[in-house]
């Protein structure tokens, strides 16, 4: 059986006019490699639409082209390389290629004290463009950790401190009562509010860097803040919590501080943007800090 050459409508020229700053396609099912994890990521693969008359894009080449990030550890040359290959196939159509890709890589995170460990997710998004300026890449990652209150923790101790004068009032105080009177229930009677937290941040990495650096970035957040979440833990991992917690008493402002300046040192980066959340215990609203260095105006 002859087959008829199949008709590519796509070629016949657009009944309305008009350039289009982004075409492509979004949410693509795509395996990825994230600091030595596979994981289970999605891309968002476009590029612009320069030519006014043509009707669209070739979208089938933009996916094809991702099958060049299966199986092998996410870089920024190989993110690159993607991209120019988009511009490739569309030279007479394009002159900017987008890529976003993300997911959610696992690592495994040690107990404070004890031998154990466990699986902590951390979802990232990486943001790539390529145009005749050259090559952008910008990553999103979210962290969690554990904030306490330090006025909620004043007013606790003014209450312990309040209950201690009742208690011992005109009697002697040894040092084995007040030892067993600060173990008990009835000395502290009242706690700081603690809240699980999150910091979003959104690092624009810089000309000449090609690893990755989220395990890096993980990392450095984490120590800023000193109370990262945990993951399989014993009751001395949990009373080392609950002491990070109590030496790093964090508003939100103080957390955004800490984060500005632990990013001002991270290797490879040239910008930042940062959100702190914190999801109040005490309020039903959540108390937010931002920051930003080297920026610029207009920038998602």
């Amino acid at each position: 059986m002859n087959r008829l050459p199949l008709e590519d409508i796509a070629l016949a020229p657009a009944s309305c006019l008009g350039t289009l700053s982004w075409v492509g396609m979004e949410h693509i099912a795509l395996p990825l490699q994230v600091a030595g994890q596979g994981v289970i990521g999605y891309a968002s693969a476009g590029v612009s639409l320069d030519d006014p008359t043509a009707r669209g894009i070739h979208m089938s080449r933009l996916y094809l082209a991702l099958a060049e990030l299966e199986e092998r550890e996410l870089s920024l040359s190989l993110v690159a390389g993607v991209l120019k290959n988009f511009l490739d196939s569309h030279a007479e159509l394009s002159s900017n290629a987008f890529l976003d890709l993300g997911g959610e890589v696992l690592l495994k995170r040690p107990a404070l004290i004890s031998p154990l460990a466990g699986w902590k997710g951390y979802p990232f998004t990486l943001h790539c463009r390529r145009d005749d300026q050259g090559f952008e890449a910008i990553l999103d990652l979210t962290v969690g950790y554990s904030s306490t209150c330090p006025c909620s923790a004043a007013l606790s101790r003014q209450l312990i401190q309040q209950a201690f004068d009742e208690d011992f009032t005109d009697m002697p105080v040894s040092r084995e009562a007040v030892r067993a009177w600060l173990g008990s229930e009835q000395g502290i009677l009242a706690t700081p509010h603690s809240q699980r937290s999150q910091a979003h941040l959104s690092v624009r990495l810089a000309e000449g860097q090609d690893e990755l650096p989220l395990l890096s970035l993980v990392d450095r957040t984490e120590r800023a803040l000193g109370t990262a979440l945990q993951t399989a833990v014993k009751r001395i991992d949990e009373q080392a919590f609950a002491l990070a917690n109590g030496q790093n008493l964090m508003f939100c402002e103080d957390a955004a501080r800490r984060l500005h300046q632990a990013l001002r040192e991270q290797p490879g980066t040239d910008g930042f943007r940062l959100r702190v959340v914190h999801a109040e215990s005490l309020h039903a609203h959540d108390a937010v800090a931002r920051s930003e260095w080297n920026w610029g105006e207009g920038r998602p």
